[in-house]
């Protein structure tokens, strides 16, 4: 019996992580592919190390801050109204990763 739970509650956790990397992926595509696929406004394109370096080393607070509040061009909370922290923390993640 042990083993059965312990073997479901791997493949929760498989599941999981799996689910996590598409979100930030949906709400990319969904909220902020618009804007960071190009740089359009000066926004970082996505996957391009270079661009986001900087902004990582700020801390995922830091970049949290600036999603939820808006900066620059960026209007608060981006185009995604309805985002959690999560799901703004997945699409930076998502978008500060090389493809």
């Amino acid at each position: 019996m042990k083993k059965i739970v312990i073997t479901a509650a791997l493949a929760a956790l498989s599941f999981a992580a799996s689910v996590s990397a598409q979100d930030g992926e949906a709400v990319y595509n969904k909220s902020c592919m618009f804007c960071h696929a190009s740089g359009v406004g000066g926004a970082p394109r996505a996957h391009q190390e270079a661009a986001w370096k900087s902004l990582m080393d700020k801390g995922m607070d830091s970049l949290l801050k600036s999603v939820k509040d808006g900066k620059g061009n960026m209007p608060a909370g981006g185009m995604c109204s309805s985002c959690s922290d999560e799901e703004f923390k997945q699409a930076i993640d998502f978008m500060a990763k090389k493809k």
